[in-house]
């Protein structure tokens, strides 16, 4: 799929597949093209070139069979803050062809499964923002779709609010959604997808499982903090060879493990064997950041280069 506005290249021609019932995360830096792509697979964009099928349904040739087959969410909560939470949720139902006594049933469904009962009856403008991001959820999936695009759902929530919407994502996959998700949260793919996609500079650059992806980045880190500079200078030139990095103000060496118990184990006895006692100890495995970091900082190298 390509995408260009006049000489900005958006999309350069990326591909890939959402397996029915997964989550799939859509990762890249500001700018990679991450809502571009989600407004062209929920036909709110054309495209220049390419092939785009949702639940079997052409996008060009067949858009209205793909609206009723999907429910999305954008970046900010599309909800009407004059109106309640119950009064969004059958307005939506209503656009959608139910029957008033099922658009109310269907409102009643999901004030309950997104825990919006007690503010069933307030206006919208009164939630906090994680409750209008779980009503702003609950509006796209009035018409109960079974493919659903979740673009960056959880940005500026807090911490708990995050966790809950999490809670509610994975329970729609649970029940059989398809689902595929953008985010700037790197934990929040690794909590939830089943495969991750990493676009920058309008390619995909890397897509696997987040164990796949996290193993191309390297090995297990074995970090080591010592008390004193002397002790730290000393360990320094006693394990010089095996040193990834060191911190001289956090008198701090980092050792890329090869085999990380034979390796902590050796590492350790080394320092033993020399008298040197370190005040803390960190293995440290490859996270989804240290992914992120490298296969993004290697495209922007690239593209520097031409």
């Amino acid at each position: 799929m390509r995408k260009s506005y006049k000489d900005n290249q958006v999309l350069r021609g990326i591909n890939f597949e959402v397996e029915k019932g997964t989550i799939l995360a859509l990762l890249g830096p500001n700018g990679a093209g991450k809502t571009t792509t989600v407004r062209i697979l929920s036909t709110l964009l054309g495209f220049d070139k390419g092939t785009v099928t949702i639940g079997g349904f052409d996008v060009q040739t067949h858009a209205d069979d793909v609206r009723r087959s999907i429910g999305l969410t954008g970046q900010s909560a599309a909800v009407d803050e004059l109106l309640t939470g119950r009064e969004n949720l059958v307005m939506m139902g209503r656009l959608y062809h139910l029957t008033k006594q099922s658009a109310h049933a269907r409102a009643d469904e999901l004030l309950e499964e997104f825990g919006l009962v007690d503010a069933a009856n307030r206006p919208a403008k009164t939630y906090s923002g994680g409750m209008r991001r779980r009503l702003d959820l609950a509006v796209s999936l009035i018409a109960t779709p079974p493919i659903i695009f979740l673009d960056e759902p959880t940005t500026g929530l807090d911490p708990r609010s995050r966790i809950a919407m999490w809670d509610i994502i994975d329970r729609l996959k649970q029940g059989g959604a398809t689902i595929l998700l953008t985010t700037q949260y790197l934990e929040e793919a690794d909590q939830l997808a089943d495969k991750i996609v990493v676009i920058d500079g309008g390619k995909v650059i890397a897509n696997g499982t987040a164990k796949e992806l996290k193993a191309r980045v390297g090995k297990d880190r074995l970090e080591l903090t010592f008390g004193t500079q002397k002790l730290f200078k000393s360990a320094v030139s006693v394990l010089e060879k095996d040193i990834q990095e060191t911190n001289a103000d956090n008198k701090s060496l980092t050792i890329v493990l090869k085999d990380t118990n034979a390796d902590v184990k050796k590492t350790i006895d080394l320092l033993a064997k020399h008298e040197l006692k370190f005040d803390a100890m960190a293995v440290h495995k490859p996270t989804l950041d240290d992914v992120f970091l490298a296969l993004t900082g290697k495209q922007a190298k690239d593209t520097e280069g031409k």
